[in-house]
């Protein structure tokens, strides 16, 4: 659908529901006017703070009416399992504790050891070796026992008292709206929904898993906030124990927080105490709230799945310990992110600080920040059963859904975890709210110049917003208000810190100050146009060349050839619709014809001009229409743009790749250190950007790069030996074949597999002034990558890779012959 077309039958929205301290408001179409002075109706929470300060008594009336619990407050009459009553943790320890796995696990653990006791003669030889061995055996289950009850009790949240989440209600209600001024939106559709959906779970004692994308530490209150207001039970919510610091640990357990490792190693009694605790909540019909991509995403798009817990609740349901659960997507978007500032330093490469209470009470300072609304989407909820049972029907597997745990291969298992992790990332994007700040980033980062005049800016955003809803998107805060107002809000949101203005022009211009920053921001929409940006940037092999219109064309080979390699190294960053690459890229082909950004030269045929079905092959060649070159490429160029920083980040590894070059025959087999690997391309990165061979200093961010490093070891252009050890550093190397080769004089060569490689990716990058890509690489950036590459060897040379690797290989195949581990 084109944009006109967009704009000519606009689809019918449910409207919104605000979520402001204690009012829940309806607002049609999805904006919410601000407050007028005159107007007593709906105040903003700054107000109320104030007024507070000013009359105590109506402050601790208010206090009083949460504590006590009046009306909705009391929490009374929630959709859902029992929770929030005296002795709720103990029962919940009992539960896990006495778990069929949990026991035998134990019971397994403590054998092992005792046979390597035994093998060590630890019972000798007399007529009370058998004696000896049961008591030392029953002596290690009593101390595995005793660890797993701790474990546990630091584990589970504790849902005690209900005075305690009315307080934390109220006050994180305060916090949250006090930051968020306009408070937190919900569509009424999805609410009822979800409440119709919950009942029915209720009544089955089925588990809602709430599967939320994850952009701040404030996504942890704000699903909270929604569930308690409408009457839902809390959700159990994943936590990393990174959270558990002193006293505000102890607070987030008693709202809900469930505290686990980020990585659980070789421990096979804390593994299966979670996936004990995991059945017992789904078993007994808890809800639970798990961050589908483990970590905060720190580029604003989804990052790929993490199967960690996600593995979990499949496998309860897989092997029939929980009868179903009840998958909810949600997704969660701000107009902005407080902690952008800290996630710009991380993606430079500075270590993440660690979560300790002195910098949670610092960042009370942006309280008293207005930084717009939260807005929180909710897929329509699906079985988790019935997509097994479907996913089983697709590869050819006959039994009906009773005979769901019956055990699956280890391959079809994987391909199960992984078509369910990105299935919810797909319903993520589909439902998620393309803020007015994200179109406003988007806009200022993907036109050429150095600024824009207020009335283009106002139109491209209007042409965004349509391109968005011709794409099934949503944006948030059109209903009748003018652009122009919107666009001020969103740049008062965002802060001169990110977009400057020059006033004394004949018109206002903005400008980006914070590119890096607003990347953040532009990346929240490029899900929705990743076919596009990819054909775009195909085509930008050919126009990049310059000419005429003739030498700008590519043939259909070409175009599907090119698009089919960027969608292969960026499918770590990016989900693809499912339909597969022709189909996919016909439709797109057909949608950029429509929107008359492209034209499609078709074969002649004598019999039938006009095929009722055409496909595919009925396509020559492609190249930019007259329209789009008359209006200067604007369309063309905003995909490219999209596209285009992570063309550069992709470049920049293969480049770095380089380094990874022995300098010398004799170190040909040296392993490097990863993350100095990583830190080494970083390094690189910053030295072309500001000698003028990388346009984006984006490119150069952390968590792109090492998107790109999966995607080489993926593709077999280097080796990666991860050690299980937390003091052993992960060491890297070139493959043989993918080992650029020296000249005489030492010199690499610019030729060979990687060279070609990088030349492929660089036919889609973008041209800089006074750069030819060919020529750069093979003269200025070869001999930097040379000469970082020998520093590189000098100081992150790993000795005994494969010593480790192979003393790795023997401890496993003596765990095998029963070398348990256990803590005790």
């Amino acid at each position: 659908m084109s944009p006109a077309k967009a704009d000519a039958l606009p689809q019918a929205s449910a409207p919104d529901l605000d979520i402001l301290g204690d009012q829940v408001t309806i607002h049609p179409g999805g904006y919410v006017e601000p407050p007028q002075p005159h107007d007593v109706s709906e105040r903003n929470l700054v107000e109320h703070m104030a007024r507070f300060r000013e009359s105590p008594f109506d402050f601790l009336r208010e206090i009083s009416l949460h504590v006590s619990g009046t009306g909705w407050r009391a929490y009374d009459n929630f959709i859902g399992q029992p929770i929030y009553y005296p002795g709720f943790s103990e029962n919940m320890k009992a539960a896990v504790m006495s778990t069929p796995m949990l026991q035998h696990r134990i019971q397994e653990l403590a054998e092992r050891r005792v046979r390597v006791e035994d093998n060590q003669g630890l019972f000798g030889d007399g007529s009370d070796k058998a004696r000896r061995r049961t008591d030392r055996q029953d002596e290690i289950v009593r101390s595995l026992q005793e660890v797993a009850l701790r474990l546990t009790d630091g584990m589970i949240c504790k849902f005690e008292s209900k005075r305690f989440i009315r307080g934390a209600y109220y006050l994180c209600t305060q916090l949250l709206t006090r930051a968020y001024h306009q408070g937190i939106h919900v569509s009424s559709e999805e609410v009822l929904r979800l409440r119709s959906v919950a009942e029915t779970a209720a009544k089955d004692k089925h588990s809602i898993i709430f599967l939320p994308c994850h952009r701040s530490h404030l996504d942890y209150v704000s699903l909270q906030l929604v569930c308690y207001r409408l009457g839902i039970a809390l959700p159990t919510v994943v936590a990393g124990d990174n959270l558990k610091i002193p006293f505000l640990g102890f607070l987030l357990q008693r709202a809900g927080a469930m505290f686990i490792r980020r990585s659980f190693g070789d421990d096979e009694l804390y593994t299966t105490l979670v996936q004990s605790y995991m059945d017992t909540l789904l078993k007994h019909g808890y809800n639970v709230e798990c961050f589908i991509e483990g970590g905060r995403s720190r580029t604003g798009k989804l990052l790929a799945p993490k199967f960690g817990i996600l593995s979990f609740l499949l496998d309860s349901v897989l092997t029939g310990r929980a009868e179903d659960a009840v998958i909810v997507p949600v997704s969660t978007q701000y107009d902005k992110v407080i902690e952008t500032d800290s996630y710009i330093s991380e993606l430079l490469g500075q270590p993440k600080p660690k979560e300790n209470l002195k910098d949670f009470l610092s960042a009370s300072s942006v309280l008293s920040l207005k930084l717009g609304r939260v807005d929180i989407r909710f897929h329509e909820p699906w079985s988790l059963r019935s997509f097994i049972a479907e996913q089983r029907g697709r590869v050819g597997d006959p039994r009906p859904s009773s005979a769901l745990s019956d055990p699956l291969s280890s391959q079809s298992r994987v391909r199960l975890l992984r078509t369910l992790g990105f299935k919810v990332l797909s319903d993520i994007n589909a439902v998620s709210v393309v803020m007015p700040t994200a179109l406003i980033g988007t806009v200022l980062l993907t036109l050429r110049g150095r600024g824009v005049g207020k009335s283009e800016l106002i139109r491209r955003v209007e042409w965004l917003s349509a391109r968005v809803r011709a794409k099934g998107g949503r944006v948030a805060h059109f209903a009748g208000v003018p652009t122009s107002t919107i666009i001020e809000r969103g740049l008062e949101v965002l802060g001169s810190e990110l977009i400057g203005t020059i006033d004394n022009l004949p018109e206002t211009t903005y400008y980006a100050v914070d590119r890096f920053q607003l990347s953040f921001y532009r990346n929240m929409t490029i899900h929705l146009f990743i076919s596009e940006a990819l054909v775009c940037a195909a085509m930008y092999t050919k126009v990049k060349q310059g000419g005429g219109p003739s030498n700008q064309l590519i043939s259909f080979d070409e175009l599907v050839n090119q698009v089919g390699f960027l969608s292969s190294i960026f499918r770590g960053e990016f989900i693809y619709p499912t339909t597969g690459l022709l189909p996919n890229l016909y439709r797109t082909l057909l949608g950029l014809e429509s929107d008359g950004t492209i034209t499609l030269t078709r074969p002649v045929r004598d019999s039938d001009p006009s095929p009722a079905k055409p496909d595919i092959h009925d396509i020559n060649t492609v190249e930019l229409s007259t329209l789009e070159r008359r209006n200067g490429r604007e369309n063309f160029d905003f995909y490219n743009f999209l596209i285009w920083p992570f063309v550069e980040s992709t470049w920049l590894g293969a480049v770095s790749l380089i380094c990874l070059t022995p300098p010398s025959p004799d170190q040909s087999n040296s392993w490097l250190d990863v993350r100095k690997t990583q830190d080494t391309a970083q390094l690189l990165g910053k030295t072309l950007y500001h000698q003028g061979d990388l346009s984006y200093f984006e490119a150069v961010n952390k968590e792109t790069l090492k998107n790109a490093f999966q995607l080489f070891e993926e593709e077999g252009m280097i080796f990666v030996r991860k050690s299980s050890s937390r003091t052993a550093p992960s060491a890297v190397r070139l493959t043989s074949e993918w080992t650029p080769n020296r000249d005489d004089e030492g010199i690499i060569a610019p030729e060979g597999k990687l060279w070609d490689f990088i030349e492929k990716i660089a036919k889609s990058r973008r041209e800089g002034k006074n750069r030819r890509d060919g020529a750069t690489v093979s003269t200025r950036v070869l001999r930097l990558a040379d000469l970082i590459g020998r520093q590189l060897f000098e100081t992150a040379v790993v000795e005994g890779v494969d010593e480790q690797m192979e003393d790795q290989k023997r401890r496993g195949r003596k765990k095998k012959e029963g070398d348990g581990r256990s803590k005790l």
